[in-house]
């Protein structure tokens, strides 16, 4: 390889092992090994979810960082990314899984999340990037809304209860005190999922239990965001119900686009374009992808298949890493893979857990 070679290192985290930057760092740290008159260029990816933030700070973002209330109403810091007048806000921040004790599936709220976007616009934000993953809520966005100054209410004209449970008693939905910034303000949800709202395979359904539902709470949350959603029909004219995405983190997509004005859009998308990938593919000559498991569901957009096809159309060769591959050539083919290697060619099953970053590095190394 000559001098003056430009690599494109893109890959998404090894969940469990490696964050998304750690894997680029890694891999660059092996192609420099190799080729130390290369530019490398790190752009870590992300679905939408969690790392989706940590993208964008990476990429040249400004941190901004606040105390929100967390899915169980205690506080929590989270931060936010800032380019310009756009701000990226990733859900599972304020309102994550990890950030309960236990599971609370019938009163978690996404308040925080709203706080979230508050403090954005504080920051001058005119468009808000929403990573929707990772969430512990089954509320349809609820205390989102809340938080934004939308009242939702029971039939005595009472705030409704946090958490999806509390969906059950709304009677009617008020916007006319929500906060008069919204109205300029643009919302790009990010999500890798394109689950409907209700129904066998709604935000209860699939979602539920990963959130501590038990059957009866699962239907319980069902029938609370079919309510929701009738709501909404009746007070702001919006039909959620058969949409696809709207089911995205416990219906948090439902309760954006009920209120906000929003586009609901792959995640891994939305990640390419805010770290600036498709600038650093013009004129590179090789990009390096991956993640955790190289596997059918890679192909189903997430991280590695758009930067492959971005890579392709770009017509730079693109090469997948992960911890296993479970694609055959055709299949790596066709989503514009030219090869993909394991961690597992260059170390045994213990090493790559234990030093993932070094096998990583090693694996980098090797193929080129």
């Amino acid at each position: 390889m000559l001098p003056g070679v430009r690599i494109v290192v893109a890959p998404d985290s090894f969940k469990g092992t490696l964050t998304a930057a750690e894997a680029a760092d890694a891999v660059s740290r092996g192609l420099l090994r190799v080729h130390p008159d290369a530019e490398v260029l790190t752009r870590p990816m992300a679905d939408g979810g969690e790392g989706t933030v940590a993208a964008a700070l990476r990429a040249g973002a400004r941190p901004v960082t606040t105390t929100v209330s967390g899915p169980d109403g205690r506080p929590v810091r989270a931060t936010t990314a800032v380019d310009g007048t756009t701000a990226v806000v990733e859900l599972a921040a304020a309102a994550g899984l990890g950030l309960l004790p236990e599971p609370a599936p019938m009163t978690a709220t996404t308040r925080g999340v709203g706080e979230l976007l508050l403090a954005a616009l504080d920051a001058g934000a005119r468009r808000v990037v929403l990573g929707l993953g990772g969430s512990a809520t089954t509320d349809a966005g609820a205390g989102l809304l809340q938080a934004l100054g939308v009242r939702l209410l029971d039939a005595t004209g009472r705030d409704v209860p946090p958490g999806g449970a509390g969906l059950a008693s709304l009677d009617r939905i008020d916007v006319g005190a929500r906060d008069p910034r919204l109205r300029e303000v643009t919302v790009s949800v990010a999500t890798d999922v394109d689950n409907p709202l209700t129904g066998p395979d709604g935000a209860a359904a699939v979602y539920g239990p990963q959130k501590g539902a038990t059957p009866e709470q699962v239907a319980e949350l069902d029938a609370a965001l079919g309510r929701f959603a009738a709501v909404v029909r009746r007070d702001l004219g919006i039909d959620l119900e058969g949409r696809p995405a709207m089911g995205a983190a416990g219906g948090t997509a439902a309760g954006v686009a009920a209120v906000l004005t929003c586009t609901v859009g792959s995640g891994a998308e939305l990640v390419a374009d805010l770290v600036g990938l498709d600038a650093a593919l013009a004129g590179a000559d090789l990009a390096v992808t991956g993640e955790g498991s190289l596997d059918a569901q890679s192909l189903r957009g997430k991280a590695p298949a758009v930067v492959a096809a971005r890579a392709r159309a770009a017509g730079v060769p693109c090469v997948g890493l992960a911890g296993r591959v479970a694609l055959g050539p055709g299949e790596l083919a066709a989503a514009g893979l030219a090869a993909a290697h394991a961690l597992t060619e260059v170390a045994d099953l213990a090493r790559c857990l234990a030093e993932p970053a070094a096998v990583l590095e090693e694996l980098a190394a090797r193929v080129l």
